[in-house]
């Protein structure tokens, strides 16, 4: 098995360092591997739990946000389809308020002999 790259690993905890995260598996991960560096180098042991927990927490965190993007896709999709629908609807509106201003305007003028 090859060696991690530790400066990889480093730069890992960084960007999960600043995530809010509740879940306790992560957390403790995240203080393991911040310590370890803080007094030297991880061990492989430490190295492979805190991966493990990163990638298990954060599976779970991206099939959330896939299905909230699909939801949003959803909506703007049938949002767009009402705009569509109430634009067209409104077309309409405006061509029966013209004819009907046209007839209004025709009864209106003084009769012609």
């Amino acid at each position: 098995m090859p060696l991690p790259d530790l400066g990889a690993i480093r730069e890992l905890a960084a960007v999960v360092g600043k995530f809010y995260v509740r879940d306790a598996a992560l957390t403790r991960a995240q203080r393991t591997i911040d310590a370890a560096f803080a007094t030297g180098e991880p061990t492989m042991a430490q190295v492979d739990a805190y991966v493990e927990a990163v990638r298990r927490y954060f599976t779970g965190f991206e099939r959330e946000a896939v299905e909230q993007l699909r939801r949003a896709d959803r909506e703007l999709e049938r949002l767009y389809q009402l705009q569509y629908n109430m634009t067209a609807e409104r077309g309409v509106a405006a061509q029966r308020v013209e004819a009907t201003r046209a007839v209004l305007a025709r009864i209106a003028e003084p009769a012609r002999a």
